[in-house]
């Protein structure tokens, strides 16, 4: 579900009501822990935090003139999602927040992988999402992306 939204204010005011609570909860501990250097904007459809040009130039391998993306919240059909190329991308990353996880809910987690995705509202981690969101800086991102991810 891509919203045509062009900023995430008009995106969290155009949801349903319990997911605009979540959403703004969710988007509130990303910001909060998010290292400097990262940009919220809207991106596919989502609110998205990415790398801007200024910062890396050469920009998303699948398409250039898109920054390198690094993170996205969405409010999809039947869950929220939270979309983290990091855990992808880095196998630590990914255990520690498997590991954490674990810790945080007694829900089953639902993970692709990069997605992250929450049926009830009333079990998002926020805390734990936050701690994610600030677990990688931007130099570190570039780094784990030219090494691992770009092709």
């Amino acid at each position: 579900m891509q919203s045509t939204a062009i900023s995430t204010e008009q995106y969290l005011i155009e949801l349903p009501a319990d997911r605009q609570e979540a959403m703004s909860k969710l988007r509130k501990e990303i910001l909060e822990n998010l290292p400097k250097g990262f940009k919220e904007e809207m991106n596919y459809g989502m609110i998205g935090y990415v790398v801007p040009h200024t910062l890396y130039p050469p920009g998303y391998h699948c398409d250039p003139k898109l920054p390198l993306p690094f993170m996205n919240i969405a409010s999809q059909k039947k869950f929220i999602a939270v979309y983290h190329m990091g855990v992808y991308g880095d196998k630590k990353l990914l255990d520690w927040f498997l590991k954490e996880y674990a810790k945080s809910t007694t829900v089953k987690l639902d993970m692709g992988k990069s997605c992250i995705r929450f049926k009830k509202m009333d079990t998002i981690p926020y805390t734990l999402i936050g701690e994610l969101a600030g677990k990688i800086t931007v130099a570190d991102w570039i780094r784990i992306y030219e090494e691992n991810v770009k092709r």
